[in-house]
This record gives structure tokens, sequence and C-alpha cells, in this order.
């Protein structure tokens, strides 16, 4: 089956223009990480139907700025569901003190490196996901914008 990247958006995202560089990114992401990519969807949200997510499907009462649903059938292939406040994604970049793009693509590949086996809630483990998120938007900022031709029209 081959590899599918979707963006899904129940809120506007401005930030997120150049999604042809980016899916090209994820999926050089996913080889570097010796994973094979089956599916993958992020759905771009508020915070209100984030914290209804975690709320139903995790028994959290607390916003959050993801969630991720690994639908993986086998350790073969990668497979998910990603879900990113954009509310969230905005206010944690506010606090940070970096831009909406760089805190939006940082939580993009958050959620890619779960899918990869990753965890953060020990701190040893938040330490390394930490460092995987650095790399790989390192990575992603320093990768040219890739543009598609368009037809000539006469």
């Amino acid at each position: 089956m081959p590899a599918s990247i979707h963006f899904f958006y129940l809120k506007p995202c401005p930030s997120l223009r150049d999604r042809n560089k980016l899916k090209a990114f994820l999926h050089s992401l996913f080889k570097s990480e010796k994973k094979i990519l089956g599916n993958l969807t992020y759905i771009f949200c508020s915070d209100a139907y984030l914290l209804k997510i975690n709320q139903e499907y995790l028994k959290h009462d607390y916003y959050t700025d993801i969630i991720t649903f690994d639908l993986s059938a086998s350790a073969k292939s990668v497979e998910g569901e990603i879900y990113i406040s954009v509310d969230r994604v905005r206010e944690n970049a506010r606090k940070e003190g970096v831009s909406v793009k760089e805190e939006l693509h940082r939580v993009i590949f958050h959620g890619a490196l779960h899918l990869c086996g990753y965890k953060d809630k020990a701190q040893k483990d938040k330490s390394e996901m930490k460092r995987m998120e650095n790399r790989y938007l390192k990575g992603y900022l320093q990768v040219p914008r890739i543009t598609v031709p368009t037809r000539n029209r006469h």
C-alpha cells in the first residue's frame, strides 16, 4: 500500500503553507527512523475540539496541543491520526518566544515521533523527544522550498 499523508482543517491554519515540502520531509523522517509509512492524517482543530477528544478518549480534563492515535495494524507499517490544536500552538509559540510556524512544525514532528515509538512521560524520554524534535525541525528549516511546476498558458 502506498504511503499517504493528509491534512484536514477544522480550524484554519495559515502557518502551514508549503504542504508538499512538509509531506516530503515527513516521508524522510519515517525513513530515517526505519519505519514504513502507511496512512497518516493530521487534523488541525480548536482547543475546544481537542479538549473533547482528550476527555472522551483519554479521560483527561485539560487542554493539550496534540493527541496522537497510533492506528498501526502491525509493527511494519506506521499509521495514525494526529490532532493538533491551532489555538494551543499559537499560545505555546507566544510563551516560548518562537514563531507560530516553528511551533506548528515542532508539534507536527512530535506526533510523527510518537508514531515512531518515542515517548514523553518520563524526564529522560522528554529529553530524548525534545532532542529529536530539534533535530528534525532544524533539518526541515534547512530544506529548500519545493516548487511544483505549472503549465505555461498562452
